[in-house]
């Protein structure tokens, strides 16, 4: 095969990934419970801690996104037209996303980082603990339905859906285990509070964008 048509046949699904990877990056930057548990955990425990924690998070995100990648290929492989109602649903969530965020953008109430009590816990029991709180976070499989299906488009080749599980399941990993480390200090969290509404904002932006992108987006 010609290196051109190699990439004429990749070109079509590149600009779905990149929406997806996107708003995986944006929904990281809005401090949702996980990462506040990060942030509070880091500070009052220390990194080492903060860092399992943020593991068994990271592991927790990959395992959701495998989950739910085998689960919508499953179902498209039987039911095609299914992906018209999985848009639909992914796409009003990242709506409600861009709402929360608009929200909380014109609110002047602070983040507040969350401690997980037990300074005495193992590495091995913060990082079950945060793979615990992952797995059993039910908003999660609603978060990775939309992501992937950002990138889905019907007939896709598995390799779209494993470009997105694998990309997102290693950022998920570094961008909490770096949470650990910048938020071990009370000094960022005030920085990052200082900011917060203006993130806020932009990220609703981008979740509205995301959400009519896939809303109105073509099979």
């Amino acid at each position: 095969m010609q290196r051109g048509d190699k990439m004429n046949q990749i070109a079509p699904y590149l600009p779905g990934i990149a929406l997806a990877y996107s708003a995986f990056l944006m929904s990281m930057m809005s401090p949702g419970p996980n990462v506040l548990a990060v942030m509070g955990t880091s500070m009052a425990v220390g990194r080492k801690a903060g860092t399992s924690l943020a593991l068994g998070i990271g592991t927790g995100s990959f395992l959701w996104s495998s989950l739910t990648l085998t689960g919508l290929s499953a179902l498209l492989a039987t039911y095609a037209s299914a992906l018209i109602a999985i848009k639909i649903v992914g796409g009003l969530y990242l709506l409600w996303l861009a709402f929360k965020a608009f929200r909380s953008a014109a609110s002047r109430h602070d983040i507040e980082a969350r401690t997980l009590a037990g300074k005495e816990r193992t590495p091995v029991q913060f990082y079950g603990r945060g793979l615990l709180i992952q797995m059993t976070n039910p908003k999660a499989a609603m978060a990775w339905i939309a992501i992937i299906s950002l990138g889905l488009q019907n007939n896709a080749p598995l390799w779209v859906g494993l470009t997105i599980v694998i990309g997102t399941g290693l950022l998920s990993l570094l961008l909490h285990c770096g949470y650990a480390l910048l938020f071990s200090t009370a000094p960022m969290v005030r920085l990052y509070a200082k900011a917060r509404r203006w993130i806020q904002a932009v990220l609703g932006a981008v979740f509205a964008f995301a959400g009519i992108k896939l809303l109105t987006s073509r099979l």
